[in-house]
């Protein structure tokens, strides 16, 4: 069972840290984006359909509370804390600068109270509450920020402090944040429902201060998230993701766009909202084999099964510029002879994916299921064959 999780594991974050840009072929020229930087992700197809600078050292203003949030969310699954336990709210927390949940020393408040007023206030002050209630002391809690970045494979990331307040050295990228993102929707799905809120605030706290920074939220209906930030070094940041019902998947169909450094709050609500239009239209979604579905079942020797059946777990589907599904091709490309033992989702070669003869998506295949070695006899009747192949 221990390696099942360990494969398991090891599955989603090479999925994870497998982002890649759709290259070569003749894609759709993205509109004019007034931002920094930016990124628009196929989620459901993990491919970039549009981007600017997305390897460019960029400060992430709130949007490091994505990370918070990620640990604290890990905190509550491994029981370290629970959502009803309450935390106190130290001087710190309360000094704390720029946006707030206005909380103060005298309150004990709630480890789903704090989330919120992370993630929907946007709040520095609740964000170090939180931060000492889970790691003791706010710089233990950075490291532990800094320790998941790298399990997640945001190579270029480092942070600070875990509010997003400008420091030395506090700095990201807009691929590494479309890795946070994507992993924080994926691993902590009954959480996402926290960002999709559009009005909150803790008893006793100014009724004024309770409202989204996402516009999206009230401007979008299929729109569920994420965050927002601003700082003068950073501008105006957002991170926004939707989801909408697409012919043939079931589920329907998320993309992901970061706007990094726009102009203004307006802007970066527009660009986005662009971008996410922009994607839904210039690209079809084609689902290629169904969660689950063998795309290949070469031969394996040596083992007690004759074929290894190479999939994904997860439905295989790509992104391709709108009216041209018809013309794209697929081939595995695998190790060969494959040769027992493999274990459950076990990474073996994968499937190339190409439009006009063009490279489109490389996606990775993995054993759908277990293929045990065989016996001595079997497998030295096998050795035979290979020496004669």
């Amino acid at each position: 069972m221990n390696r099942f999780f360990t494969a398991l594991r090891a599955l989603v974050l090479t999925a994870a840290a497998s982002v890649g840009v759709i290259a070569a072929a003749q894609m759709p020229a993205p509109p004019e984006i007034a931002a920094r930087s930016y990124l628009l992700l196929d989620v459901t197809a993990n491919q970039i359909l549009a981007q600017k600078d997305i390897d460019s050292p960029v400060e992430p203003a709130s949007l490091t509370k994505l990370m918070t949030a990620y640990v604290a969310f890990d905190a509550v699954r491994n029981k370290k804390i629970s959502l009803t336990q309450t935390l106190p709210v130290s001087t710190r927390a309360w000094k704390m600068p720029g946006s707030r949940m206005f909380i103060d020393p005298k309150m004990q408040v709630p480890v789903e109270d704090l989330i919120k007023g992370v993630i929907v206030q946007s709040g520095n002050d609740a964000t170090v509450a939180l931060a000492e209630g889970v790691g003791g002391t706010v710089e233990h809690f950075v490291e532990m920020m800094n320790a998941q970045a790298k399990v997640l494979g945001m190579k270029n990331t480092t942070y600070k402090n875990p509010e997003g307040l400008t420091a030395p050295g506090h700095t990201t990228t807009a691929r590494d944040l479309s890795i946070l993102a994507t992993r924080l929707v994926r691993d902590f799905p009954e959480e996402a429902k926290y960002y999709a809120i559009k009005k909150y605030r803790y008893p006793g706290t100014p009724s004024t201060n309770d409202t989204n920074r996402n516009l999206l939220l009230f401007r979008d209906p299929t729109v569920d998230g994420l965050k927002t930030g601003h700082t003068d070094a950073a501008g105006y940041c957002m991170i926004a993701t939707a989801k909408r019902d697409f012919p043939n998947l079931t589920g329907g169909r998320r993309l992901l766009s970061i706007v990094l450094g726009a102009t203004s709050e307006t802007v970066r609500a527009n660009e986005s909202q662009k971008l996410l239009n922009w994607g839904y239209t210039a690209y079809d979604a084609v689902r290629l084999f169904e969660a689950g579905q063998p795309a290949a079942t070469p031969a394996v020797w040596k083992g007690k099964a004759n074929v290894l059946k190479l999939g994904r777990p997860e439905a295989i589907v790509v992104a391709v510029p709108t009216g041209s599904a018809s013309k794209i091709k697929t081939q595995v490309s695998r190790p060969d002879p494959l040769v027992a033992p493999f274990t459950k989702y076990q990474a073996v070669g994968s499937l190339k994916v190409t439009l006009d003869d063009q490279p489109l998506a490389d996606v990775p295949l993995v054993a759908l299921e277990p293929v045990e070695q065989a016996g001595v006899f079997g497998r030295a009747w096998d050795a035979v064959r290979l020496w004669i192949k």
